[in-house]
């Protein structure tokens, strides 16, 4: 079964993204080793790379990037989307090599093959995009009683992570502030396809926005980013970065998957052989993404890292040496 017009638009927004993004790191590198010839380093808590116009054009790409990544959702099933931000890291991690001359060491090269080799298999056996006309029908599916129940799930166990397990495990054990910024992004990301879904429609000359629903699926994004913002910054204050990311993508990616299964039933029209490939390209992407940072310093003499973004729907924190 080939894949639809919406599916691709979605996969291109995805790739876009990822390449923006990736590149981004980059040029924002750049730029804070341009201010900190001249100024007070970042890390030495300066601010001159605000005055520096090729950090500025690093922030740029990155915004573009995340724009590219919200419309993806829109097209395309959150299963199709999410791994495939993994691409991200192949983008930064060879442009570094070649621009910033950080060595991609061979089992980087390696993680990047197992990266493109799952994207590739979750991208040939996708599920189609539900054909959708009103941001009625995704309330409706939103308020059905399998997401319901997930939805106070993930609440009733992020308000007892926050409240019983932060004050006391949380800067001791990084699955507190990691497992809270996961499951608030699998919400995240079904209110950003919501949204995304409202937004297409609109453009299209089909006004959702005088709807109640669109307006509360808004506040939600708001309100689930702002909380997971706060604790993934917690998480990399606390925790080595290059540890964190793996955790937080592979946490974030599942619990992502999950909720779409529940909430917009991406499984129903797929045979056993195409659910398990899509599991195993996941699994091949999570083997990738491990083997790039847990070799991302070989042949760098002196390592160091700078958690440089951190986004709700786009679950790769990158660090960089410096």
């Amino acid at each position: 079964m080939g894949m639809s017009s919406d599916n691709i638009h979605g996969l291109v927004l995805a790739v876009s993204s990822s390449v923006f993004i990736g590149s981004s790191f980059i040029i924002k590198k750049k730029g804070l080793i341009k201010a900190g010839n001249t100024g007070i380093r970042a890390g030495a808590g300066g601010f001159s790379y605000l005055h520096e116009p090729l950090w500025w054009a690093g922030m740029i790409t990155m915004i573009v990037g995340e724009i590219a990544n919200f419309a993806a959702y829109a097209y395309a099933p959150a299963i199709l989307v999410t791994p495939l931000g993994a691409l991200s890291i192949i983008f930064s991690a060879v442009l570094a090599h070649f621009i910033l001359a950080e060595k991609l060491h061979i089992f980087g090269v390696l993680g990047c093959i197992l990266c493109m080799v799952g994207s590739t298999s979750i991208v040939l056996h996708a599920p189609q995009e539900r054909l959708i006309t009103s941001v009625k029908q995704v309330w409706q599916l939103a308020t059905e009683p399998g997401f319901l129940v997930y939805t106070c799930i993930v609440l009733i166990v992020v308000a007892v992570l926050i409240f019983q397990y932060v004050p006391h495990y949380g800067k001791t054990h990084m699955v507190v502030y990691v497992g809270i910024c996961s499951l608030m992004g699998s919400l995240t990301v079904m209110s950003v396809k919501a949204l995304g879904i409202a937004l297409k429609l609109t453009f299209e000359g089909s006004n959702q926005f005088i709807y109640f629903e669109t307006w509360f699926f808004t506040v939600v994004v708001i309100g689930c980013c702002l909380l997971q913002i706060n604790y993934l910054n917690k998480a990399l204050d606390t925790f080595n970065t290059a540890v964190i990311s793996p955790v937080y993508y592979v946490m974030f990616t599942s619990f992502t998957i999950l909720a779409s299964m529940i909430m917009f039933k991406d499984w129903d029209s797929q045979n056993g052989a195409q659910i398990v490939t899509q599991l195993c390209g996941f699994v091949t992407i999570l083997s990738g993404t491990f083997l790039l940072h847990k070799t991302k310093d070989m042949g760098n003499p002196t390592p160091g890292e700078t958690p440089v973004f951190r986004s709700p729907t786009h679950p790769i924190v990158q660090s960089n040496p410096r």
